[in-house]
């Protein structure tokens, strides 16, 4: 929600005046009463929500009027409070800040014009409004889609991660307990078996986070490569434990081969400035 709010901040005035001047330019709204207001709805596609209140009083005098069916039962509620969102003393047409609807439990905002001795509300839903003006892009059928796939990935990402674990835990206890050979070795692979599935959980935890739960619908998001350098990273961390491992086992046995460890330490090294270079080209293209 805080990236919708973000996006509407940063076009408040467009969006302000492109449905003050749509509104303005459809002229004399009670004329499109008697009709259920079928026209603003067919202009407004974000509209979800027309009601009527006297022009003195402040109380609803016509039914709630959604998009195909009406309500009655605000009829004689009291929204004064409405007027406290918008200032309609130096205008007759205003448009309120976005709130929480509690007609449609939806964040809206609230466009009212006086006339005739009426004053007209007309909640727009925020998510299509912006979606409307090009703002944001959201498909719902597609992410519906993606979402399940995701979701189904993540969810065996994470089955595996938790039988790394339990790898990594058997072959610690069956060296040690079983074949009673407590070594460099048998320390360091269930170490590396757990920095795996961490690495798993992590990519897993992060798909979920940005493609699920917090899914980035603007076009210009700023977390697009946060899978990629958290899954990196964990990666990298695995590999210097396993050059570190390497170095022991060689440092052990023969000195010889040493030149194996430093090219996999070299290797790793070259990893870690190829992506800190990314990182910083990246963030440096966001500026």
């Amino acid at each position: 929600m805080q990236e919708f709010m973000t996006t509407y901040k940063e076009n408040i005035d467009d969006i302000e005046h492109f449905l003050t001047e749509t509104i303005f330019n459809l002229g004399e709204i009670h004329n499109r009463e008697n009709s259920r207001f079928k026209k603003l709805f067919n202009v407004f596609p974000s509209l979800e929500l027309v009601y009527v209140c006297n022009g003195e009083t402040l109380q609803q005098t016509s039914d709630n009027i959604y998009r195909g069916k009406t309500s009655p039962n605000p009829r004689g509620r009291d929204r004064t409070y409405l007027l406290t969102k918008m200032d309609l003393t130096s205008s007759d047409l205003a448009v309120s800040k976005p709130y929480m609807s509690s007609a449609s439990g939806e964040t809206c905002i609230t466009v009212a014009k006086r006339e005739a001795g009426s004053i007209y509300f007309m909640d727009f839903n925020l998510t299509a409004l912006l979606q409307r003006l090009g703002l944001m892009e959201i498909h719902k059928e597609f992410n519906f889609l993606t979402k399940g796939f995701y979701i189904v990935s993540a969810t065996i990402m994470m089955i595996l991660a938790l039988f790394t674990l339990g790898y990594s835990v058997f072959e610690f206890g069956h060296s040690v307990f079983i074949k009673a050979n407590l070594s460099i070795e048998s320390i360091f692979k269930p170490v590396i078996a757990l920095t795996l599935g961490l690495a798993i959980f992590d990519l897993a935890k992060t798909v979920l986070e940005q493609e699920v739960v917090f899914k980035s619908y603007s076009k210009e998001g700023k977390s697009e490569y946060k899978v990629l350098v958290k899954f990196s990273i964990t990666i990298i961390i695995a590999l210097l434990i396993e050059s570190l491992m390497v170095v022991f086992k060689i440092a052990i046995h023969s000195y010889e081969a040493m030149i194996h460890a430093f090219y996999l330490i070299g290797g790793v090294s070259v990893l870690m400035l190829a992506l800190g270079s990314f990182i910083y080209l990246s963030s440096k293209g966001k500026k």
